[in-house]
């Protein structure tokens, strides 16, 4: 049985796909996780768009002070993941395009 689709985690994402806008989104995060845990997946997001953008190890490094192996991993999800980081980037580019 896959470990993450599992009834709670579906009924998580589930709850999530009900908020409405960004401040929704801090007031449930706040309540699900802990500060530290929302900068690192925040941070990890980060390295994607930088990755996305063609910048350098070392430039990500520099600029978000994620670990090289974090990034190396961020890497790893945006070329052989489930592309979810792709999807994610892509709508948000489209979306941002849309509202200039």
């Amino acid at each position: 049985m896959d470990v993450l689709h599992q009834k709670p985690v579906e009924r998580l994402f589930q709850a999530i796909l009900t908020l409405h806008n960004v401040e929704e989104c801090y007031r449930f995060f706040e309540d699900a996780c802990t500060i530290k845990e929302i900068q690192e997946i925040a941070q990890r997001y980060e390295v994607a768009e930088l990755l996305w953008d063609g910048k350098s190890y070392n430039e990500i490094n520099k600029e978000t002070g994620a670990s090289t192996a974090t990034i190396c991993r961020v890497k790893k999800c945006l070329m052989y993941g489930s592309s979810g980081y792709k999807l994610a980037l892509e709508r948000l580019t489209a979306q941002e395009d849309t509202d200039v």
